[in-house]
Order: C-alpha cells, then sequence, then structure tokens
C-alpha cells in the first residue's frame, strides 16, 4: 500500500516531544521527509539543564525518524521571531528542496489569574502561539503559492474554544489561531492551500506541569494521562495529505478514539425593532428574548490547567 506522505516535506514545530514528536514520528512512517523543530526549552522558556536533556529533544527525535529508516533534520530555531521562523521553512528548502506541509504546534505556558497575569506572560505566550504560528506560516505561504499547494495545521485548544480558568494568554492566542487558520484558508483557496486546525485533549509536556496539589486535580491528571499524545497524529497526517484536497477552514477536536467537528460563530437569535432600539427598550425586550439562548460561562471538561491563582 502507498504511503500516504510518500515524497512530500513536512516541517513541524514544537516536535521535541509530546504531540509534536508523535506527528513527526507518523508522518515519517508515511514517507514524508520531516523538519523537527524544538528549541529546547522549559515551558517557561527557561534553558533545560543536561541532566534534563542529555540530547537536545529535537536531535532525539531526528535519531528515532532515521533508525526506523526514514528521512529527517532537525532545526532549533524559534517561531517567535519572522527572521527566525523564516529560518525553519529555508531549513526545508535547503535540505530536500520544497515543502509541503506545516504543522504548527510549538507553544509555551505562563499560567495565571487574569488580575495578576503580568505584561510578559501575556506576551510570551501570544509570541510563541499566535505569533509564531503566523510566522511559519506566513514564510511557507510564498512557496505554497508558487508550486500552487500545500497544507497547514495549526494546533488549537479546548481554551480559547469553550473556556479555562488562569488561561486568557493562552486562550486569546489559540482562539486567534482559529481566526488566523480561516483567513488562510479564504486568502490561499485560488492557489490550492489549505488550512485547518486541531484542538487536541492529550497527555504531554504542555499538560505535565499541571498541579496535583488536591484530589480533584490528581484525579483530572491522571484521566489526562489516559489521552495519548499519539491519537492525535492521525489527524493531522491525515489533514496534510492528499485525501484532505477538499478539507480546508475546519476545526477538529481529537481525544483519545474520537474525533469531533466543531462549531464556528454564526447567529443563534435576532431581534428587530422598527423604530430602533434605545438602552430602556433593549433592556425590556431584546434581552429577555435571547437570553434563553446565551451560552453558559463554563470550563472545558477536557482542558486541565490551573485553578484560579
Amino acid at each position: 500500500m502507498e504511503r500516504m506522505m510518500e515524497g512530500k516535506v513536512v516541517v513541524v514545530t514544537g516536535a521535541g516531544g509530546g504531540i509534536g514528536r508523535e506527528i513527526a514520528l507518523q508522518l515519517a512512517a508515511e514517507g514524508a521527509k520531516v523538519v523537527v523543530n524544538d528549541i529546547g526549552v522549559a515551558l517557561n522558556g527557561d534553558n533545560l539543564s543536561a541532566d534534563e536533556a542529555p540530547v537536545a529533544p529535537a536531535d532525539g527525535v531526528v535519531a528515532e525518524i532515521r533508525a526506523a529508516g526514514g528521512t529527517a533534520v532537525a532545526n532549533f530555531d524559534s517561531v517567535a521571531a519572522h527572521a527566525s521562523a523564516n529560518a525553519i521553512i529555508q531549513c526545508a528548502m535547503d535540505e530536500f528542496g520544497r515543502i509541503d506541509g506545516v504543522v504548527n504546534n510549538a507553544g509555551n505556558l505562563r499560567d495565571r489569574s487574569f488580575h495578576k497575569m503580568s505584561e510578559d506572560e501575556w506576551r510570551s505566550v501570544i509570541a510563541v502561539h499566535l505569533d509564531g504560528t503566523f510566522f511559519v506560516s506566513r514564510s511557507a505561504a510564498a512557496h505554497f503559492r508558487e508550486q500552487e499547494g500545500g497544507a497547514m495545521v495549526h494546533m488549537t485548544s479546548t481554551s480559547g474554544l469553550i473556556g479555562n480558568y488562569g488561561q486568557a494568554n493562552y486562550g486569546a492566542a489559540k482562539l486567534g489561531i482559529v481566526a488566523l487558520s480561516k483567513m488562510i484558508a479564504l486568502d490561499m483557496g485560488r492557489y490550492n492551500v489549505r488550512s485547518n486546525c486541531i484542538a487536541p485533549s492529550a497527555w504531554s509536556r504542555m499538560t505535565s506541569s499541571i498541579p496535583t496539589d488536591t484530589p480533584q486535580q490528581r484525579d483530572r491528571v491522571e484521566k489526562l494521562k489516559k489521552m495519548e499524545a499519539g491519537k492525535i497524529a492521525p489527524m493531522a497526517v491525515y489533514l496534510l495529505s492528499d485525501a484532505a484536497r477538499e478539507v480546508s477552514g475546519q476545526i477538529f477536536a481529537v481525544r483519545a478514539n474520537e474525533i469531533m467537528l466543531m462549531s464556528q460563530p454564526r447567529p443563534v437569535r435576532s431581534v428587530h425593532f422598527s423604530e430602533g432600539w434605545t438602552p430602556r427598550r433593549i433592556a425590556e425586550v431584546a434581552i429577555p428574548a435571547m437570553q434563553k439562548h446565551f451560552y453558559p460561562l463554563e470550563r472545558s471538561p477536557d482542558v486541565m490547567s490551573w485553578d484560579p491563582i
């Protein structure tokens, strides 16, 4: 049976461990040449010690791929700046002569309750997730346009799609990625470029930072540990393959053996007043008519992060 990604070149950011690693491994198993990008730092941006990472995470994944007979190269550039993100894509061009797909998976966490969140905690998460997704995608877009084809897969989160405590920075970035993906799909569809999002639920380095100080926290962590990172990879590989040529602008959630197509914002109720609205009429007529359709303020059951701090 022909492998789904035979001959294609894909960049996977944040591929030194967790979900990114699993996607890189499965892409290689399906015949892709993979650029394994990972800067090799802790979730908060600190450098890893020799004890924590005796071998650079990206190098370790490349070694795994090569040992299995695949083709891969490591890259250590940051997604968070235009020049270094461009260098990631250029690495694919220099090593393999083309680029066919991008998986924007790189991430960090700086969780804090909103009223305590610092400017640095906000900016550092936006820079990696939202800016990084733009910079890497933008760098790849020029090549995709020229060759009239390409695919992008961006990691979003139910923190942004639904909500979560202590993650205003992360949730805002992840919901922003959804809008960015839709705009890419609209702008670049004429060049046969596809863009989709995956909201993964899995145990990974990102979720391993969750505290386990209370019985409730420990119970949530044990449930999350049962959701293997490898379960996310098949969807990412599919979306990058030619089999998904008709799929673009969509949001999929993947949780263990379940795949969900997520809704996107649309009007759910409207009211009209021919004479025009006043604040009092809105209070007396419009809001009572719409209130039963309000979305509840809820936290995603699939997101396991800090309780308010």
